[in-house]
């Protein structure tokens, strides 16, 4: 009856990293097939769409299942901060879900300007989808990109840890959405050159899949013919428990000893005035 009980609510959590992750990719993939394959925009366009459409992919799943949207971070928070091991892979299927739906999404509205840019869907526009090492044309390899992806992911939940742990100072009135929208911003503007900043398991693989059964033949390789689709996969998850493992031993552990009563949600002003009343 226990588990009857539980379920509901675990569904309730998944539908929202799925939607939450939608979101997302509709407005991160959309924008970059907007500036590649229709000519409109540039890299800024390209860094702020993806930065706002964290923050209101956020918005849509925090209050639920804490808007995870990324394996990465599902992974660091069961590691470090007690999220529940049993629901890390349901999360992942379902964040994993939300990106390959968005992708077809985008990729069935894009056709026309797609096929116009890109007749034979090559790697010339599969950047539109996932990523690739130098951004399919500068001089940078496989093992590059593996390295920026621990980089960028790394920073990414350091600063994420930094900005949701309600012990310290996390900005409150509902604007971390904002703050983490901010910080994938910067990552793009100061990371985005070796590999594409995908810092996201679900981000890569579920638009790559869906350009791969819509006419991609190249979508597992990089444009040297090498295996690529496993980069922005592993990449992100040792860099995000870099990141975390980072933030735990240089900031976490000096920090009060109370801890949110739900981990792995974006903190409310509630949560840190019961953090205050408890010290």
């Amino acid at each position: 009856m226990a588990q009857r009980m539980r379920l509901p609510g675990l569904l309730g959590e998944l539908a929202a990293e799925f939607a939450g992750t939608m979101i997302l990719i509709l407005f991160g993939v959309g924008v970059v097939a907007q500036v590649v394959a229709g000519g409109i925009g540039d890299h800024d366009s390209i860094a702020w769409a993806w930065g706002l459409g964290v923050t209101l992919g956020v918005y849509v799943a925090a209050r639920i299942s804490g808007a995870h949207l990324n394996p990465a971070v599902t992974l660091a928070l069961a590691v470090f901060k007690g999220f529940s091991w049993r629901k890390v892979m349901p999360y992942v299927l379902a964040q994993t879900a939300g990106a390959f739906i968005a992708a077809l999404i985008v990729r069935w509205n894009y056709t026309e300007v797609l096929g116009a840019f890109d007749p034979g869907h090559t790697i010339k526009s599969q950047g539109v989808f996932s990523t690739l090492p130098g951004n399919g044309t500068l001089p940078v390899g496989m093992w590059g990109g593996f390295r920026d992806q621990i980089i960028g992911t790394a920073i990414l939940l350091f600063v994420i840890l930094a900005l949701t742990d309600i012990r310290s100072t996390p900005p409150l009135a509902n604007l971390a959405p904002v703050v983490i929208g901010l910080l994938v911003v910067a990552i793009g503007m100061a990371w985005g050159t070796d590999a594409g900043y995908a810092i996201n398991p679900a981000r890569d693989f579920g638009p790559r899949l869906a350009s791969y059964i819509t006419g991609y033949g190249t979508a597992w390789r990089d444009q040297y013919g090498d295996l690529y689709f496993w980069v922005p996969i592993v990449g992100p998850l040792i860099g995000g428990l870099v990141g975390a493992g980072l933030y735990q031993a240089l900031i976490g552990r000096f920090l009060p000893k109370e801890e949110p009563p739900e981990p792995g949600r974006v903190p409310t002003p509630a949560d840190a005035e019961t953090v205050k009343a408890g010290q």
